[in-house]
């Protein structure tokens, strides 16, 4: 059974919006993580609709706070917090009732970000299995967490096949590994390219109305960023492997003079062996000491990958800071053509002074 989450509503804001709004942020406490949502009245509006329909149309325990229709909480800093309050009691009296029939709604695990009920675990891995064979993006907040869920445990599976088959014996067994590793590493793909599609339409609500925090956001996206780097190291240790495994199939088919001619590369003309140019042993660190040669240089190409995306940030970066030096010059520029109206009106009126005084002269 799933533990209840500790719900408080502890502060409000204002939105930056043209037209301003009171923004409640509701804070949960789960045995894992703690985060917090960010909803406005009609939300909780909605929510208690929806609650009282799919409860089979009994109404929760308690109502959410009425509508003022002569005073806002944008200029009434007293009505704001007395409905902070009203609005706490409304979740926390919910979260805490022996009766569960409004908690096991989808609409409440809708509305608080929460993961699927465990009585639902059958009909969300159908929905897991259509979502992915239909490759369309995932724009349920809810769903969107089973999809990540199903995605860890399918990465798992791929390294869990790549450790079998470095420690299998045959060639038969090696090759059914790696075809289970590549068949989870390409449903894993599939998975993380309808995360990142849903991720740019994830921003609005079931609701259609409120958006995710900006800090659940950019969780969200560093999930996506590190399983795609976890299954490129995946899928480069599985390339690496079969390099490696048709490298050896090469040599031990090869003729005894394909060997000694493979063995004597190094030697120079006066027929003595050149010193070896391998790997030093002093120099391996932890991410090459568990890898053979092609796998170096797999590992030598995905850093180089990472430093060209890097390279490509920072250029990014300096062009946005060109891009904002080139406004600040034309402000600059602005300013100093007010600066020089400025001083022509002020000449102006100085001259205009001067006559005056003149004038005063004459009659005193």
């Amino acid at each position: 059974m799933t533990a209840r989450p500790e719900i408080s509503v502890p502060s409000t804001s204002t939105s930056s919006t043209p037209k301003p709004y009171t923004i409640y942020h509701i804070t949960l406490r789960l045995p894992l993580r703690t985060f917090t949502l960010q909803k406005r009245y009609s939300d909780f509006v909605t929510l208690h609709g929806a609650l009282t329909s799919q409860a089979n149309g009994a109404s929760p325990p308690v109502s959410p706070p009425p509508k003022s229709y002569f005073t806002s909480t944008i200029s009434s800093p007293a009505l704001a917090e007395s409905r902070r309050q009203a609005l706490e009691t409304y979740l926390q009296t919910i979260n805490t009732d022996p009766d569960d029939r409004w908690r096991n709604t989808p609409a409440w695990r809708s509305f608080l970000n929460l993961p699927g009920s465990s009585s639902s675990n059958g009909r969300q891995a159908k929905d897991l299995r259509s979502a992915l064979n239909s490759g369309q993006p995932i724009t349920d907040p809810i769903a969107w967490l089973d999809h990540h869920r199903h995605l860890k445990k399918t990465l798992h599976s791929a390294r869990l096949e790549l450790t079998k088959r470095d420690q299998a014996s045959s060639a038969q067994s090696q090759h059914e590994c790696s075809a289970q590793a590549k068949r989870c590493l390409v449903q894993a793909g599939q998975i993380i390219s309808n995360l990142d599609k849903g991720l740019k339409t994830l921003g609005t609500d079931a609701w259609g109305t409120e958006k995710l925090g900006d800090g659940e956001m950019r969780r969200r996206m560093d999930l996506v960023e590190s399983a795609k780097k976890e299954k490129e190291g995946l899928e480069n240790l599985l390339n690496a492997m079969v390099a490696k495994s048709s490298l050896d199939a090469t040599i031990a088919s090869a003729s005894p003079a394909s060997k000694e001619k493979l063995l004597s590369v190094n030697a120079s003309s006066d027929g003595h062996r050149k010193p070896a140019t391998g790997r030093v042993l002093g120099k391996e660190t932890d991410r090459t000491r568990a890898l053979d040669n092609q796998g170096v240089l797999q590992l030598q190409k995905q850093i180089m990958q990472e430093q060209d995306a890097d390279v490509d940030l920072l250029a990014a970066a300096v062009r946005r800071q060109r891009a904002i030096a080139g406004e600040i010059n034309e402000e600059l520029e602005v300013q100093k053509s007010l600066l020089g109206l400025l001083d022509e009106d002020v000449d102006r009126v100085q001259g205009k002074l001067d006559v005056a005084k003149k004038r005063i002269g004459k009659i005193s």
